[in-house]
């Protein structure tokens, strides 16, 4: 028996922001999303799996059409027409209540929706396969869902099929709250997870507990390589393999951290991190992969006061540099230097530099007290919406509040 393991689809992902980025390849990341879904389909042919599960998410939200709907449809079809199942739950995204467009009535047959109200099993003897599931009927499901699914079928191989973030994990909310102790002793052979974006392998003994993270990579905090899990069960309904397939072949997203401790100054940073970027794609043998990269340079640098005052500019010539390549876009310099150790004395000096570090440094323990002044500044109400939601993450605030304080502290140190 193979079973494919994916989630997280979100079909048709907007990518929302992209369009303020001059030569940011829109169209090929928005697109990305669908070639990744049809890679997956591609490859359960292949391998000709017993079933596939999808573990929510299959969608980013509510669509604009009926288009995102029908694509995956056609995909579903491919898989219909290869006698090949699917078992599907809702996640958080694609929750029942958030869903004003639906086809589900229209759906091939060999599609499998679990019901949102209750946990439900779906048994193929013929496969040997019992699948357990519960969709989210709402967005923020809070319940410990596992804690009602059925018992496991005797004499067939039983897969969980859930959509949480288990006991909690970090930049995804705590939905349908469990503990992988409690799912290895409920009695299934496997759990398929959804939800969490990054693959990990949460137990791995006679049960298995696995996110196969999403399938595409959307966003700078989803890089690196993404796809889904093949897992190969024997005689006995155990599992003997798990492998994970790359299904990202049209866009991946890159977090480039570039240590500039050596440089003395901007040519020195530009060709640390062009010859690091060089590196890393070098190694990408997919031909046709859009890459997107976000550099961090960081560490104790001469060049730390010159990085904060022509940040721009140094953005500009890596964008220049990576558009020498067809296939790559720098879509963010974020700079995380200091000054080294033996100039920190002279800038301490300064009482005004002094008092800001100071200041960032007593605001950085305490978020509460940074969100409060965000949100007092008068510039947060002209901000769009989506702008001013981004403002109010935490970790983003940190990242701000950090690059103004050096930004400030260089403008200061320069020369009059």
């Amino acid at each position: 028996m193979k079973l494919l393991h994916a989630a997280d689809l979100h079909v048709d992902s907007p990518l929302r922001g992209l369009s303020r980025y001059e030569g940011a390849p829109a169209e090929q990341l928005r697109g990305a999303t669908r070639r990744a879904l049809e890679n997956l389909v591609d490859l359960a042919l292949a391998e000709e799996v017993t079933a596939v599960l999808l573990a929510g998410d299959v969608y980013d939200g509510d669509w604009p059409d009926y288009n995102t709907g029908l694509f995956f449809a056609r995909q579903m079809g491919r898989l219909h027409d290869a006698d090949i199942p699917v078992y599907l739950i809702a996640g958080n995204h694609d929750a029942q209540n958030s869903m004003t467009r639906t086809l589900t009535l229209s759906l091939p047959g060999n599609v499998h929706y679990f019901p949102t109200d209750r946990p439900d099993t779906a048994v193929d003897e013929r496969r040997g396969l019992a699948v357990h599931g519960q969709g989210f009927a709402r967005r923020d499901v809070r319940d410990n869902l596992a804690a009602h699914y059925p018992e496991p079928r005797s004499g067939l191989f039983n897969v969980g099929l859930l959509h949480t973030a288990l006991s909690g994990r970090e930049g995804h909310e705590p939905y349908a709250p469990c503990s992988v102790d409690q799912l290895v002793d409920h009695g299934y052979e496997y759990w398929a997870l959804g939800h969490v974006h990054q693959r990990r392998v949460e137990y791995d003994a006679d049960v298995k507990v696995v996110f196969p993270g999403n399938i595409q990579g959307r966003h700078a905090n989803e890089a690196g390589a993404k796809g889904c899990t093949l897992v190969t069960v024997d005689g006995r309904h155990r599992v003997a393999d798990l492998r994970h397939h790359d299904l990202d072949t049209a866009a991946r997203w890159h977090d480039l951290r570039v240590d500039v401790r050596a440089a003395r100054d901007l040519p020195d940073v530009f060709r640390a991190v062009t010859e690091q970027l060089d590196k890393e794609l070098a190694a990408d043998t997919e031909p046709d992969r859009v890459h997107a990269v976000r550099v961090t340079v960081e560490g104790p640098t001469d060049a730390h006061e010159q990085l904060h005052r022509d940040q721009e500019s140094l953005l500009h010539e890596l964008r220049s540099h990576a558009a020498q390549r067809a296939d790559t876009w720098v879509e963010k310099l974020r700079v995380k230097t200091s000054p080294p150790e033996e100039h920190l004395d002279a800038a301490h000096a300064d009482e005004l530099v002094r008092d800001l570090r100071q200041t960032a440094q007593r605001l950085g323990t305490s978020p509460r007290e940074v969100s409060e002044i965000v949100e007092s500044a008068e510039l947060l109400a002209k901000l769009p919406p989506r702008v001013r939601d981004e403002l109010r993450d935490p970790s983003l605030q940190r990242d701000l509040l950090a690059e103004a304080v050096e930004l400030l502290a260089a403008e200061l140190g320069s020369p009059r």
